[in-house]
C-alpha cells in the first residue's frame, strides 16, 4: 500500500509540474510549436537517467522513495499521450516536416538527456 501512495503522491507531483510548465511556456513563447511538452519529456528524461544510475550505483534507498521519485514523478512529468496528439495534430494539419523534425528532436535528445543524466549521477 505504501509503494502505491508513493506513485500517487510522485505522479500528483509531476503532473502539477508538467502544468506548470506548460502555463509558464505559453506565457513566455509565443510560438505555435509544442516547446513544454517537449521541455517536460527532455528533463524527464534526464531524472530517469540520473535516477537510475542513483538508485542502482550510488545509494540504496527504500523502494517507495524510488517510485515516487521515478513511475511517479517521472511518469507524471512526462507525457507520451499529449507528445503523440501533438504529433498527430501536425500530421493533420500536413505539417509533416514540423512532424518529422519533431520525432527526432524529442527521440535524440531524448536519449541524450537519459545518458547525460546518468553521466551526471555518476559524480556524486
Amino acid at each position: 500500500m505504501l509503494n502505491i501512495l508513493a506513485v500517487f503522491l510522485g505522479g500528483g507531483i509531476g503532473a502539477c509540474a508538467r502544468y506548470m510548465t506548460s502555463i509558464l511556456c505559453v506565457n513566455l513563447f509565443k510560438i505555435n510549436l509544442p516547446i513544454s511538452t517537449f521541455i517536460v519529456n527532455i528533463v524527464g528524461c534526464f531524472l530517469i537517467g540520473f535516477l537510475y544510475i542513483l538508485f542502482v550505483e550510488k545509494i540504496q534507498t527504500s523502494n517507495p522513495l524510488k517510485l515516487l521519485l521515478t513511475v511517479g514523478f517521472c511518469g507524471g512529468l512526462t507525457t507520451f499521450s499529449t507528445f503523440s496528439a501533438e504529433l498527430f495534430e501536425m500530421i493533420q494539419n500536413q505539417q509533416f516536416l514540423h512532424a518529422s523534425i519533431y520525432v527526432m528532436i524529442s527521440v535524440i535528445i531524448g536519449s541524450v538527456a537519459v545518458y547525460f543524466g546518468g553521466y551526471c549521477a555518476r559524480f556524486l
